[in-house]
């Protein structure tokens, strides 16, 4: 790696510290005794959902309408362009688009996470300067997949160091099993952290061992685990996460920043008892249902869901009373 790329990448990440750290914030979860991250994570980020009208178009308006109700809730942040934004049936302008809307919305003391990994590392590299461009703070790139058999632990340590040397904005790493076939190799994971301008890494997998293990072994580095998904967020934050990307924040955005707060505090009985009402609804909104799910339960909550992107279908009636037993049977409706 360049001695010029590493002091421009120290640089970047110092300039973020003296912008982004937030006043009066605990130390990390993940962040070993002694040290702070430089580019805190710490906290609840919704992955957003896009917005399309009838005719499927991006409705910008309904996501203006969306990020004003967010921005009463005490999120750390928002990713833009995850597995929820339906980023793959996204243009490549309808991505910069949504992420300059975003930012132009966003208060400054709130992080924008954006999604900027494609399948070749050129193209990555060019997605994800003009994410910075468009006024994103934070690179979310995840792992490529079309060729997973080819994508060993070498392969991607050389794309994730590539994009990350060229990259004007931090890195975090993304590793979601259930949609790219792939999980981030452990020992891969533990050489990116060494990258100066790689902060952490989004883990959906799911997998608390794992999760407590990448926390211990960069236990050195400048680097943070975020939770990706609410259903185990609090055992995440209990073998060291620092934060969490939760589908279910787009819904219950509220009771998932409490529950960030009281693991922070040491409240684990309140905790424990929140968590499991978030559970079930989060399987909903993940698993069970995928996105047509979120957008219909964002609806219920005065939120703007609208329809999905073809070829995802609608919920069927019987579907949608499933999930709206769901959220009853846990006190959310």
């Amino acid at each position: 790696m360049a001695l010029g790329t590493r002091l421009a990448s120290s640089l970047r990440r110092a300039l973020a510290a003296l912008h982004w750290a937030a006043p009066g914030q605990r130390r990390g979860l993940s962040t070993p005794q002694g040290s702070e991250p430089s580019f805190h994570l710490g906290g609840i980020f919704p992955p957003l959902a896009t917005p399309f009208s009838p005719t499927q178009e991006v409705d910008y308006s309904q996501l203006e309408g969306n990020l004003r109700r967010y921005a009463s809730i005490p999120f750390r942040g928002l990713v833009v362009l995850g597995s929820n934004g339906e980023y793959p049936y996204l243009a490549p302008c309808e991505r910069v688009d949504v992420v300059n809307r975003v930012r132009r919305a966003l208060p400054r003391d709130r992080l924008l996470m954006a999604g900027s990994g494609c399948e070749s590392t050129q193209a990555t590299i060019e997605l994800t300067v003009s994410m910075a461009e468009a006024g994103a703070d934070v690179a979310l790139v995840v792992t490529p997949c079309y060729y997973r058999g080819a994508m060993t632990s070498a392969a991607l340590v050389h794309h994730y160091t590539e994009v990350a040397d060229a990259s004007p904005i931090p890195v975090v790493l993304y590793s979601v099993p259930a949609n790219t076939g792939l999980d981030l190799p452990m020992e891969a994971v533990i050489t990116l952290a060494q990258h100066p301008n790689i902060i952490g890494i989004k883990d959906s997998g799911g997998d608390i061992t794992r999760m407590g293990l990448m926390v211990h072994k960069t236990r050195q580095e400048d680097f943070q685990v975020l939770a990706g998904s609410a259903g185990f967020l609090l055992a995440s934050y209990a073998v060291g996460a620092s934060g969490a990307v939760c589908a279910l924040a787009n819904v219950l955005g509220d009771p998932l920043c409490q529950l960030d707060r009281l693991c922070r505090q040491g409240q684990w009985q309140e905790a424990r008892d929140l968590q499991h009402r978030l559970i079930e609804p989060n399987t909903a909104v993940t698993r069970r249902f995928g996105i047509p799910g979120l957008k219909k339960a964002m609806e219920w909550f005065g939120y703007y869901g609208g329809p999905c992107r073809a070829p995802l279908a609608p919920l069927s009636p019987a579907q949608v009373e499933e999930l709206r037993s769901t959220f009853s049977a846990n006190g959310w409706l």
